[in-house]
C-alpha cells in the first residue's frame, strides 16, 4: 500500500505517522507481533501492517478513553463511525459552543467518541491537559474537523488492517515490557522529556527518565529487540537527555525537515529525531541498514510537533551520554 494511502483517523500532533516508513526500516525482516508501549495513535503499526512488515500487534496506552478509542477503531468500525457522525452533525448551529459542551461531557465520562470528535476538531489536533488531567484544548475556529465519510473511510481501513490481529490494552508501560515475549519486537515512543519541567501538558502521565533507562537495560539482560525514539534537536538546539550509553544501543538521527515554525520564521533550521536501536536487534540488522556517521550531538529534548517530512532522511550516529 502506498504511503499516501495508509489510512490515518486521528490527526495527532506528535504522531509518528510521517516518520513511520523510516522507522519501518529498522525493522526486522520477519517480525511475529510489533509491540507499542506507548502507542498514541498506533502510527507505527498501522504503516507496518500496510506494508504486511509483521503477523500480529498489541497496542498499549495509559490513557485510556485512547486505548478504548483505538480498540473501537480495530474492531467496530462501523459503531465508532456513526457515532462520530452523530457527534459531528450536531454541531450545527453553534459549533464552538458544541465542542465545549463535548469537551465537558468527555472529561465527566471519557467517552471514546467525543474523545475522536475533540481530537478531529481542537487546534492543530493537538492535545492538551491540565493538571487535573482533564483535556482542555480549544477548538480550531477555521474548521469543523474531518468530514464524516473521510473519518469513515480511514476507520474502515484501520480496522481492515488490524482486525483479528491486534490486542489493545490500558496499562503501565512496565507491566507490558514485563510480559512481551522472545519473539516480539517492541517500539517505543515514550512522553517526551525535558520540554515543560516535570510534566508534558500533552500526556496524561510522564515517565521517570531514570526508571525508563532502567526497564530497557532489564529489556537487554533478556536479548530483547526494541526501538526508542527519544531525544532531538532543532538546528543547533538540542532537547532531552541521551539515554545511558551504558545500555550499548546505536542512535539513529531522523531528519524529518524543516518545522513550519522555522519556515514560517524564514529560518534554515532542521528537525532531527533520534531512533534508538536494542542490541539484540542490531545484531539481527543486515549491515547495510546500519551505516556509522561521525556526527554525535549533545542533547536535550526536542519538540518535533508539526514536522515537514518531504525532504526526510536517515543518518546513524553512536550513542554518547
Amino acid at each position: 500500500m502506498p504511503a499516501l494511502a495508509v489510512p490515518h483517523p486521528i490527526q495527532y500532533q506528535g504522531s509518528k505517522r510521517l516518520l513511520a516508513p523510516m522507522i519501518l526500516r529498522f525493522l526486522p525482516d520477519h517480525t511475529p507481533r510489533l509491540v507499542e508501549p506507548f502507542a498514541g495513535t498506533a502510527a507505527v503499526s498501522v504503516a507496518c501492517a500496510a506494508a504486511r512488515r509483521a503477523e500480529r500487534y498489541w497496542l498499549n496506552d495509559l490513557n485510556k478513553p485512547l486505548a478504548d478509542l483505538l480498540s473501537l477503531i480495530i474492531n467496530h468500525p462501523g459503531e465508532i463511525a456513526d457515532r462520530y457522525q452523530q457527534i459531528w452533525m450536531a454541531q450545527t448551529p453553534d459549533s464552538l459552543q458544541h465542542y465545549y459542551r463535548a469537551r465537558d461531557e468527555f472529561n465527566r465520562a471519557g467517552d471514546p467518541a467525543l474523545f475522536l470528535y475533540l481530537l478531529a476538531r481542537c487546534v492543530k489536533g493537538s492535545v492538551r491537559y491540565n493538571a487535573d488531567g482533564l483535556f482542555n484544548q480549544s477548538p480550531d475556529k477555521r474548521r469543523r474537523g474531518a468530514h464524516p465519510d473521510t473519518m469513515r473511510r480511514n476507520i474502515m481501513g484501520v480496522s481492515a488492517l488490524l482486525r483479528g490481529r491486534t490486542v489493545v490494552t490500558a496499562l503501565d508501560y512496565k507491566e507490558v515490557l514485563a510480559r512481551v515475549d522472545d519473539n516480539d519486537v517492541i517500539y517505543m515512543d515514550p512522553p517526551y522529556q525535558g520540554v515543560c519541567g516535570d510534566r508534558d501538558s500533552r500526556y496524561l502521565a510522564g515517565i521517570d527518565h531514570d526508571e525508563f533507562a532502567e526497564s530497557l537495560a532489564a529489556l537487554n539482560r533478556r536479548n530483547a529487540r526494541y526501538m526508542v525514539s527519544y531525544d532531538g534537536r532543532l538546528g543547533e538546539r538540542a532537547y532531552g537527555r541521551f539515554l545511558p550509553a551504558g545500555l550499548n544501543l546505536k542512535r539513529i538521527e531522523l531528519e524529518v525537515g524543516r518545522s513550519s515554525q522555522a519556515t514560517l520564521l524564514g529560518r534554515d533550521e532542521v528537525t532531527i529525531e533520534s531512533l534508538y536501536l536494542s542490541p539484540a536487534l542490531v545484531k539481527q540488522l543486515p549491515p547495510t541498514r546500519i551505516t556509522l556517521a561521525g556526527h554525535h550531538h549533545s542533547s536535550q529534548q526536542l519538540d518535533l510537533l508539526e514536522s515537514d517530512s518531504r525532504h526526510a532522511k536517515a543518518e546513524i550516529s553512536t550513542v554518547i551520554s
